[in-house]
Formats: structure tokens, C-alpha cells, sequence
């Protein structure tokens, strides 16, 4: 016995003389400057006051606004200059002109030349074609617009406003606000939206006796907030006071788009994620993938990871802390798949059954547009009539451009493989890319000359964004 109790005790000194290496190893290793592994979670307790944060926060707001706001300026003509004739469905002007600087002493000709060595050995990739940064990249988060913001508001007294950034792009830049509603299945009733932006609030008056009741319980839950990252009910918020949530059609204003902005929570860490520019839902119904680039296979399934997944920066803790919204796949989101594959293109006047002009209706420039695009520019190859979309992803590999470099905390590298969004309705959904880094289809169709090498020369792109503005 005595035996046995001395070894039981030498096993024990020697087991917490082990215990306390290690752990004289990990307060080295913690200790270390720049030590730290990564991490692909958020910090879950928080260590600091909500007054605290809410105060550090809201004192940093103006310079971080400050800071997009001159980034912006640097890259971009921002001035409000509307193209001649054409509006957006319910009659905004659509912006024209191309409005991204070009490096000292470059012209479009010559850029459009230069083979991509070139461009990277000369530094002469612009900088509104590299990827756009959050407003605040290392924070990120759904950010609105002040349309969005102050209409809620005024309909649900729920406030989208955050207390430590604001939306960064004019809004004569985005959509229309609020945007036309089109319906699949009754095309015959046109906008039914009257003017109005759809909400908790108004949703049954608005489509009570045009959907029947498995969609109308579709687009209450569309319409409908639960809680997100950085709007909840926990300290852990960016909103002054705690938040019932956000809803889908907060970005995707009446199934449309209102550009407000997202980071995608696929990649880690931080500075590697991409910014998301709200696609638009219209013609969800003829679409294969969702998700720029998470190439979801369903409508159902984007629903399904957006509550679950992204409105928490894909991190499962989180969603448990601040209250995930569970939706049940047989139900919930069928009804709200229904719903969004019911919302269709605006009507295209001057299109056929086939999706292409139609003689009669069209312009000589939007005729020379059209076979450019079936043609020399080579658009057709990912975007094929009549939805002008192939259904699958492309790599346009923009790292060939340019040398990875840090803007604003993000780092810019190439875009990876995206979906091919589809065309039709291509005025009404600005800005562009996946990002939003391309304010105007001019500033289009000078990215995608430089990036496929088509050497257009100024008329042609000229009738061709005169044929981009008939889908």
C-alpha cells in the first residue's frame, strides 16, 4: 500500500510539473509579438461595455467616412450626370458616362491595347477596377442607404441606422427607390407595387387577392426582420438601440435591389473577404446558381444559408448567440422560394420572344450594338439570349492586372470564379460587378475591353451600351 501511494503520488507531481510546462509554453507562445494564431470566429463574450464600444465606435464614424469618401473621389467621377432619353422603369435617370479615373497620361485606346503584362508592369490598371472595399472593411456588415433607412423607419419604426458608419455610394447611383414589382404571373397588371415600398406593414393590403396564401406567407417572411450580425437584441450591435432584425427585402427592396452592402462570409481572414453589391431577385425563376460565388444550386438553399449563415458573417456561434431564425425547408422556405421566383424582368419593349431587338423597334446604334455583342465584344459567350446569362461561373483572372496590394484594410486580389448575372434589366440594377465597383454600363464595357482584349474602339462601345440599355 505504502508502495502503490508513493507511485500514485509521482505520477501526480509528475503530471502537474507536465501541466505547468505547457502552460509556461502557451504564456510564451501568447506572449510572442505577433504570435497569435488566426482565427475563423468572432469573439463571442464580449470584454467591453455596449456604452464603451457604441462611444469608441461613434467618435471613429466621421474619419472612417472621411477615408471611403476620398477613396471613392480618387477613383471615380461622382458627379450626378444623367444619360440623355433613358430612365429606369418607374423614371429615374439612368446615370451615363464612363467615370472611372484613369492613371496620368493614359487614354481608354491606349489601355484597351495594352496586353495584361503591360498594364502590370506599367501600373496603369485604374483604380476603379480593383476590388471596392467596405466603408469599413475591417468591421464590415449590412450597411443601407438613407432611402431604406428613413422609410422603414417611418413605416415599421425600426431603425436601420448604424451608429458607427454610413452608406458610402451618391444615390443617383443606385436603383430606383422603391423599385417596380413585376410578377411572372400576372404580366398583365404591370408595377404592382404603387409607388410603394413593401414591408410588414403593408404587404397584405398590397398583394391580398393577387398571390394566393402559401406566397402571400412567402413574402411576410420576406418582409419580416429577425435578427443579423450587427442588428440584434445583444451588446454585440451596432445599433443605438436593440434591434428586432432585418428582413431579405431590406436589401432586396421589393425583390429588387436598393445597393445596400454586405462582405460575402465565405473567406478568412478579414481583409481576403470580398464586399457584396445586393443583386437584384428579378428573374430568379430562369437562374441555375445564388451567391456571387457560392454557386448554391437553389433559391431554397440561398434562402436557407442567407438566415442561417451569411446574415452572421458564416459563423455558426454567433447565429446561436444572438438569435439564428431556424427556417423549416418544407414550409417557410418553399413559401418563400415561390414567392421570389415569381418576380420577373421589367418589360423590354423593343425585344423579342428570342430576347433580341426587334428591327422594327430598334435603333441603327442599338442594332450595331446588338451584333457587337453576338460578335466582335464577344458577350454572348457567357451571356446568351434571351436572358443573357449561361448559367454558370467564369473566372475573369483580374489578378493578371495587377499586384496584390492593401486598400482602405482590404486586400485586393483577384475576384475568383463569379456567377454569370443575367442582362435583362441591366439599366435598371446599378452599380455593377459583384461588388459595385462599376457605376455606369460605360464604366462596363471599359472594364470588360481591357479584361477579354476585344479592342473596341470608342463607337462601338458607344452602340453597345446603347443595346445593353434595351434588355
Amino acid at each position: 500500500m505504502k508502495k502503490n501511494s508513493l507511485i500514485a503520488s509521482g505520477l501526480a507531481i509528475g503530471a502537474m510539473v507536465g501541466a505547468f510546462a505547457w502552460m509556461e509554453v502557451v504564456r510564451a507562445a501568447d506572449n510572442t509579438a505577433g504570435s497569435k494564431p488566426p482565427s475563423s470566429y468572432a469573439p463571442v463574450v464580449m470584454t467591453e461595455s455596449f456604452s464603451a464600444v457604441k462611444d469608441r465606435m461613434s467618435a471613429a464614424k466621421d474619419g472612417i467616412n472621411k477615408r471611403q469618401a476620398g477613396l471613392l473621389a480618387e477613383r471615380y467621377d461622382l458627379s450626378d450626370k444623367p444619360a440623355g432619353g433613358v430612365t429606369m422603369s418607374r423614371g429615374k435617370a439612368v446615370q451615363g458616362g464612363v467615370r472611372v479615373k484613369l492613371p496620368a497620361g493614359t487614354t481608354w485606346e491606349q489601355l484597351g491595347s495594352m496586353t495584361p503584362d503591360e498594364i502590370l508592369a506599367k501600373g496603369a490598371w485604374p483604380a476603379g477596377f480593383y476590388p471596392l472595399p467596405h466603408p469599413n472593411h475591417p468591421e464590415g456588415g449590412m450597411l443601407f442607404p438613407k432611402e431604406e433607412i428613413d422609410e422603414i423607419k417611418k413605416q415599421e419604426d425600426r431603425d436601420l441606422t448604424r451608429f458607427d458608419l454610413d452608406f458610402d455610394l451618391p444615390s443617383h447611383f443606385l436603383a430606383e427607390f422603391p423599385a417596380a414589382i413585376y410578377l411572372t404571373t400576372r404580366t398583365d397588371l404591370g408595377d404592382v407595387s404603387q409607388g410603394k415600398l413593401v414591408t410588414i406593414d403593408n404587404y397584405f393590403d398590397l398583394f391580398n387577392g393577387i398571390l394566393n396564401p402559401k406566397q402571400l406567407e412567402g413574402l411576410r417572411l420576406l418582409v419580416t426582420p429577425f435578427p443579423q450580425q450587427q442588428f440584434n437584441q445583444t451588446d454585440d450591435r451596432r445599433t443605438v438601440k436593440a434591434s428586432r432584425g432585418v428582413s431579405c427585402f431590406d436589401c432586396h427592396a421589393n425583390g429588387h435591389t436598393n445597393g445596400a452592402t454586405h462582405l460575402a462570409g465565405d473567406a478568412r481572414p478579414q481583409e481576403f473577404r470580398h464586399r457584396i453589391e445586393t443583386p437584384t431577385l428579378r428573374g430568379v425563376n430562369i437562374q441555375r446558381l445564388f451567391g456571387s460565388q457560392r454557386a448554391l444550386k437553389t433559391v431554397e438553399d440561398f434562402t436557407e444559408f442567407e438566415q442561417r449563415a451569411a446574415y452572421f458573417d458564416g459563423d455558426p456561434v454567433i447565429a446561436t448567440k444572438k438569435g439564428v431564425n431556424v427556417l423549416e425547408r418544407g414550409s417557410q422556405v418553399h413559401f418563400m422560394a415561390e414567392f421570389q421566383e415569381m418576380l420577373d424582368f421589367p418589360p423590354a419593349p423593343k425585344l423579342g420572344i428570342d430576347g433580341k431587338l426587334n428591327p422594327a423597334k430598334a435603333s441603327e446604334a442599338e442594332m450595331r450594338g446588338q451584333t457587337l455583342f453576338f460578335g466582335k465584344a464577344n458577350c454572348a459567350s457567357c451571356h446568351p439570349a434571351p436572358y443573357y446569362t449561361d448559367a454558370t461561373m467564369h473566372n475573369l483572372q483580374t489578378e493578371r492586372f495587377f499586384k496584390p496590394k492593401t486598400i482602405n484594410n482590404m486586400m485586393a486580389v483577384g475576384d475568383g470564379p463569379i456567377k454569370t448575372f443575367p442582362l435583362r434589366g441591366l439599366k435598371d440594377s446599378p452599380p455593377y460587378l459583384h461588388d459595385g465597383r462599376l457605376l455606369t454600363l460605360e464604366d462596363t464595357v471599359e472594364f470588360f475591353n481591357v479584361v477579354t482584349g476585344t479592342k473596341l474602339i470608342a463607337d462601338e462601345k458607344a452602340d453597345l451600351v446603347a443595346f445593353l440599355r434595351c434588355l
